[in-house]
């Protein structure tokens, strides 16, 4: 099997990539007593990851890291319970991705996924000369088989998705599995919220030559400074992806950092996952009792709608009162509404506090 792009820029011509529509990615960062707006752990970092840090010597930062992290891909194979060829690093979830847009489509090749979702995955095929394919939400979840309507060479699903927090369904995603086969586009699950659903395709990944799994050391982990991504798939899957991955995209310190959370052994992921489940629940049920209709989430964050464009007027007024959250449009969200971080319980009560404010 041969997916990478290489073979097909011998010849053309292809199409330019149109940069026209795309913006450099500027959030709003105006400092707030409680930030509630990234999905990152608000619990703080890894132990085991501030530990390395502390303990580092110059020469972690003034020589050059291993050219494909392979400290970090022998601890994620541990971990996850793989072999090392069958795991690739990035920049954070989002750079396996952007090389993977690379290795496994040709240019002008169609990308598809239900959305919304992940908002950089229409600018990635901006970005690589793909062309995108966004199938509703709601219209994908009834019949997968319109995601494979426009002969995409790759499908992208969120699972959980950002920003609804909802869960593809394992027989909904076994349904899309059968009908690719070992010839049709690839799958990527994008996992970035993975531990705190329970579940992962992980298993499935290795023994499917076109199916990817992504994980990330961002969010649960608590590693979002550090930009540490892992892909995780059959090992020729994962050596198309290195070729275009490119040599030391992962710092030495964030290397050794995720590396070191990774092999940690203690009760402190856990024990921070259950928390953020707990206080989830809760903050759902407050935010029912004051008549909001959050989104069911299998993530650490919930999805509340509002009514239609009032979701930026409802974020700003939130900020007025030192909360900040995301507001999303309809078109660019499940619906008009703000997705909201859970963290320490302290949190979700100045969160709640500024919410009857407003």
């Amino acid at each position: 099997m041969s997916i990478s792009v290489l073979p097909e820029l011998a010849v053309g011509p292809y199409p330019r990539p149109d940069y026209r529509d795309l913006r450099r990615y500027i959030p709003d960062r105006t400092p707030v007593d409680i930030d509630l707006s990234d999905n990152t752990n608000l619990w703080g970092t890894h132990p085991a990851a501030l530990q390395m840090i502390r303990d580092a010597v110059g020469a972690e930062v003034s020589r050059y890291p291993s050219p494909y992290a392979d400290e970090l891909r022998e601890a994620a194979a541990r971990r996850f319970g793989v072999s090392e060829d069958q795991v690739t690093t990035g920049p954070g979830s989002d750079g396996v991705i952007d090389s993977l847009w690379r290795a496994a489509a040709q240019f002008g090749g169609t990308i598809s996924w239900p959305g919304p979702t992940f908002s950089m995955i229409a600018p990635f095929c901006a970005m690589n000369g793909r062309i995108a394919h966004e199938v509703p939400w709601a219209e994908a979840h009834d019949d997968p088989m319109t995601l494979l309507a426009r002969d995409p060479v790759l499908v992208y699903l969120c699972r959980p998705n950002n920003p609804s927090g909802a869960q593809l369904e394992s027989g909904w995603v076994e349904t899309l599995l059968e009908r690719i086969g070992e010839t049709g586009p690839l799958v990527v699950f994008d996992e970035a919220y993975a531990e705190y659903a329970g579940e992962s395709m992980i298993e499935r990944a290795v023994s499917h030559p076109r199916v990817l799994v992504t994980r990330t050391m961002s969010k649960a982990w608590g590693l979002a400074g550090m930009r540490v991504g892992l892909g995780i798939g059959s090992a020729e899957l994962i050596g198309e992806i290195e070729k275009t991955r490119g040599p030391y995209a992962i710092s030495r310190l964030g290397e050794r950092a995720a590396a070191a959370a990774l092999r940690d052994d203690s009760p402190w992921l856990d024990e921070r996952v259950a928390e953020t489940l707990q206080n989830r629940d809760r903050l759902v049920e407050e935010l029912r009792s004051r008549g909001a209709d959050p989104l069911p989430s299998r993530a650490n964050f919930i999805f509340v709608p509002t009514p239609v464009g009032t979701a930026k007027a409802r974020s700003d007024a939130l900020r007025t009162h030192g909360v900040s959250v995301r507001p999303f449009s309809e078109g660019s969200g499940p619906c008009d509404g703000l997705r909201v971080t859970v963290g320490p319980w302290s949190m979700m009560e100045r969160f709640l506090e500024a919410w009857d404010r407003t």
